[in-house]
């Protein structure tokens, strides 16, 4: 993911949810490459910071995954695609599962001179300026991102990079590339075309895909309901994925996070009790950790798959939270909700604020 697409990421989101919303994106917002089907690393480039709150290193995945997938895709093959009539082709898998690397890649059939190939989005239900596209550098070993360019429209973006091959029908040349969508779901299509440093500009036929994520669903809780300090649980509520997508879903992860404050007091991690409930476990306790440059906190619920969330598989999360005796008598309202991602990027966010007696 790119320094500019994070920063727009965490700009909207705490622009649309206000802060205890964007400290719980904040958990998740870190760059680098939210986990693939195929474990494509990240380049290594700039990384943004994390918004306040940040549990960033709790979310990060382990050093053994993440050496694991470097040594499965260190030099990932650029197949060819098209046909031999093509002087240029362009693949993209029909859909793209959000917060996922998905690999594309040109294939040039005609010599180029310090050309360039450029691509021609445009999208329906989300801003291309959402978009992260990345080549692979053979000489390098490295992802890097396409440069991209203005058009005037947030449904129109172009994203350009410079080649130079000798390439034939008998010889074909191809780059391999990467696309992730980082907002929400929607279409896209894509037109590439290569100018061949001559004068001659060759397009490929427009490819188009759906992005698309899991379904998720709270059920069991309602806004607004009301704790007492020192009392009962809540009653019990379910945060339920369903990965409707065609790929498996790595690194899954769902997180809790609560804010409140008083006129001279605000909630801290010993005032809440956050329970989940595991089969052959029963309800255990999951520790709340102190945002911050806010004073909220989060936590992230234990797992409930093993390994990747296959294309039909559901997680199901069961929570109750309870208010200790402790809490502060002026601080009557809470903020809190809950989140849900893969790797290091959430795709879903849902309030669920409640009042304290």
């Amino acid at each position: 993911m790119s320094r500019r697409v994070a920063q727009r990421r965490l700009s909207a989101v705490r622009g649309a949810m206000g802060s205890v919303a964007a400290l719980a994106a904040g958990l998740v917002l870190v760059t680098g490459a939210a986990g693939t089907a195929t474990a494509i690393p990240a380049d290594g480039g700039p990384r943004a910071t994390a918004g306040c709150g940040s549990d960033q290193e709790a979310k990060q995945p382990s050093a053994a995954a993440a050496a694991a997938g470097r040594a499965a895709t260190a030099e990932p093959p650029a197949a060819a695609t098209g046909t031999a009539a093509e002087k240029i082709s362009y693949s993209l898998p029909s859909q793209l599962p959000i917060g996922m690397w998905s690999r594309s890649g040109v294939t040039l059939r005609t010599p180029v001179t310090k050309g360039t190939v450029r691509l021609d989005v445009r999208s329906r239900g989300f801003g291309t300026d959402s978009l992260a596209v990345q080549r692979y550098v053979p000489k390098t070993h490295k992802w890097t991102d396409l440069k991209s360019s203005s058009t005037g429209s947030d449904t129109h973006g172009v994203f350009t990079f410079p080649v130079t091959a000798g390439a034939s029908a008998a010889h074909p040349h191809s780059v391999a590339l990467r696309i992730q969508d980082l907002d929400r779901p929607g279409t896209l299509t894509v037109t590439a075309s290569v100018d061949d440093g001559k004068g001659r500009t060759y397009r490929a036929p427009a490819r188009t895909a759906t992005t698309t994520r899991p379904d998720v669903s709270v059920s069991g809780r309602r806004s607004g309901d009301h704790l007492n300090r020192g009392g009962a649980p809540g009653a019990p509520f379910t945060v339920t994925v369903k990965n409707t997508t065609n790929r498996p879903y790595p690194a899954l992860y769902a997180s809790y996070f609560a804010y409140g404050a008083g006129k001279s007091h605000a909630l801290a991690p010993k005032d809440l009790v956050l329970q989940q409930y595991r089969p052959g476990h029963g309800w255990e306790r999951v520790p709340l950790v102190a945002g911050g440059c806010d004073p909220g906190m989060s936590a992230a619920l234990l797992p409930v798959v093993k390994g990747p969330l296959a294309p039909g598989a559901t997680a199901s999360y069961r929570l109750r939270i309870a208010v200790a005796g402790s809490a502060p008598r002026d601080v009557s309202q809470a903020d809190a909700g809950v989140t849900v991602g893969n790797g290091d990027l959430s795709f879903f966010h849902q309030d669920l604020p409640f009042a304290i007696r």
